[in-house]
């Protein structure tokens, strides 16, 4: 492909900047800033395949499905679960957003960042590459999510000074040092939000014998959820959780209090406190210096869990902040490296053309 066709493509097609989450697919369009922001669900046709809903419409059906529709994640851990489902799920968004001209109907679409956990393996990396490409992308290059989550929250990584940022996701807790455009230590744990809600259906069930679903349970770790005590009185702070009794199979109503909530939680939460230390210890003193004086960031939707920043402080003995929009940071990241040609050369692990 010459310079003079692919400047062509570029004022035809608009880049986008794609973070694949386990929870939500969020997407950046060159110009346009964020257009999408959706749960990355699916619901599609038992017999066929067919795909009948993507995102929030697809989100509603989770558990009221009949035998004949589907409604599943398509990624589990910060990987591909079901690689045609993610195909078609980013397939449908590249779709809504493309703006190419009806002159050219056969014109490669945009160029596409997408941002993956660092601790995915070459076949998972291959995957999400060629999803990207299935889907219809003309380029798709991989880029780390810590580094990504980094980039977009406006930290200079391409200097000598060390930075540490902790990125919660529904999928993965991305923990990482990074230096001169590169991870000097990186920790990827299978363990974040989605374990965070588990951890409360869990609790709901054997301390109530009370089944409630996913949505319930990500609301009630919303609403009054919490990694540290956010008040004095805690029982002031209750959620009313809806379900079927264990026993009887009868609907039942069971309140939840704060304290017993942030109880249900811990586990979760104490290793990923507990990664992040280990972190810190594994990293080359030089660069302890420069992690006490720029502090830790926290992004993901994880991190916005009441008081965890606190709880994170406290442990490391360091300044913690959260990152404005959160959970904006990885989907920005991919959009920046896009319109910086340098900058992706240093920081991508996979990108190439269709």
């Amino acid at each position: 492909m010459n310079v003079m066709f692919t400047r062509f493509l570029s004022l035809i097609t608009n880049d986008v900047g794609i973070d694949l989450g386990t929870a939500n697919t969020l997407i950046h369009v060159r110009g346009k800033g964020i257009v999408i922001r959706q749960p990355s669900v699916v619901a599609r046709a038992k017999k066929g395949k067919a795909i009948l809903a993507v995102g929030e419409e697809a989100r509603k059906m989770l558990g009221k499905t009949p035998s004949t529709i589907e409604a599943i994640k398509p990624l589990r851990g910060g990987v591909i679960a079901d690689f045609d489902a993610t195909a078609a799920m980013l397939k449908h968004w590249i779709k809504v957003i493309h703006t190419g001209s009806s002159w050219f109907p056969k014109i490669p679409r945009p160029r596409v960042a997408v941002g993956i956990p660092s601790g995915v393996t070459e076949v998972e990396r291959r995957a999400v590459q060629q999803a990207a490409l299935s889907a219809g992308a003309r380029e798709a290059f991989l880029v780390e999510e810590p580094m990504a989550s980094a980039i977009g929250s406006k930290i200079p990584v391409t200097e000598a000074s060390g930075h540490i940022i902790v990125d919660i996701g529904g999928g993965t807790t991305e923990i990482a040092v990074i230096s001169l455009g590169g991870i000097v230590i990186n920790k990827s744990l299978r363990m974040a939000g989605e374990e965070m809600t588990d951890s409360l259906v869990g609790f709901s069930r054997s301390k109530y014998g009370l089944i409630i679903g996913e949505n319930t349970a990500e609301e009630m770790k919303i609403k009054i959820g919490s990694a540290t005590p956010i008040d004095k009185e805690e029982k002031s702070l209750v959620f009313v959780a809806r379900g079927r009794d264990l026993e009887t199979g009868l609907p039942k109503s069971v309140k939840f209090y704060s304290n017993e909530v942030r109880e249900a939680l811990s586990q979760v939460v104490n290793q990923i406190v507990y990664a992040v230390s280990e972190a810190i210890e594994e990293t080359p003193p030089e660069l302890i210096s420069d992690l006490i004086k720029h502090g830790l960031i926290m992004t993901g939707g994880g991190s916005q869990l009441k008081g965890l920043t606190k709880l994170v402080a406290d442990k490391i003995k360091m300044p913690v902040w959260l990152a404005e929009n959160p959970m904006e940071t990885v989907v920005r990241g991919c959009a920046i490296v896009l319109e910086n040609q340098e900058l992706l050369n240093r920081v991508k692990v996979v990108g190439g053309l269709r």
